[in-house]
C-alpha cells in the first residue's frame, strides 16, 4: 500500500493544527463598560458579525485563518449583531464609531483607536495597531 499512498497522497506531512480563535462572546451592554475598563491595561477588539451576510462570513473566515495574536496581547470579542442589535448600537455610541458590518474595532484606554470593515479586515492590520 506504500506506493499507492505516495502516488495518491496518503503519505502527506501532517498539517500543523491551528489554535482556535480566542473569542469572547459579547452579549450584554454591561460588558461594554468592562471592555472600556479592561482596555486601560490591555487592548480590546470587537468583531461585529452579521450571520446572514456573505461578506461578513468571508471576513470572519479570513480573520480566523490569519489570526495569530497572543491572547496576552489582546482580548477579542465576537458580537452577533443580529442577535444583539441593542449591544451593536451601543458599541457605536460608546466608542464613537460609525456602524459597519462586518467590522473590527480596536479599543485602548476606553477609546476606539482603529476600525475597519468588509474586505479591509485583517489580523495583520489589527496586530500592527496593538
Amino acid at each position: 500500500m506504500g506506493i499507492f499512498n505516495s502516488i495518491f497522497g496518503g503519505d502527506k506531512e501532517p498539517q500543523e493544527e491551528k489554535t482556535p480563535m480566542p473569542w469572547k462572546q459579547l452579549t450584554t451592554l454591561e460588558q461594554l463598560d468592562q471592555i472600556a475598563k479592561d482596555s486601560e491595561t490591555k487592548p480590546q477588539a470587537i468583531f461585529k458579525h452579521s450571520t446572514t451576510c456573505g461578506i461578513s462570513r468571508m471576513a470572519i473566515r479570513q480573520l480566523e485563518a490569519q489570526y495569530d495574536i497572543d491572547p496576552n496581547q489582546l482580548d477579542i470579542y465576537y458580537l452577533d449583531l443580529k442577535a444583539y442589535r441593542e449591544v451593536s448600537n451601543e458599541v457605536g455610541y460608546k466608542f464613537q464609531v460609525m456602524h459597519q458590518s462586518p467590522q473590527i474595532i480596536l479599543i485602548k484606554n476606553g477609546t476606539a483607536v482603529y476600525s475597519d470593515s468588509h474586505g479591509a479586515i485583517s489580523a495583520q492590520a489589527l496586530a500592527e495597531k496593538i
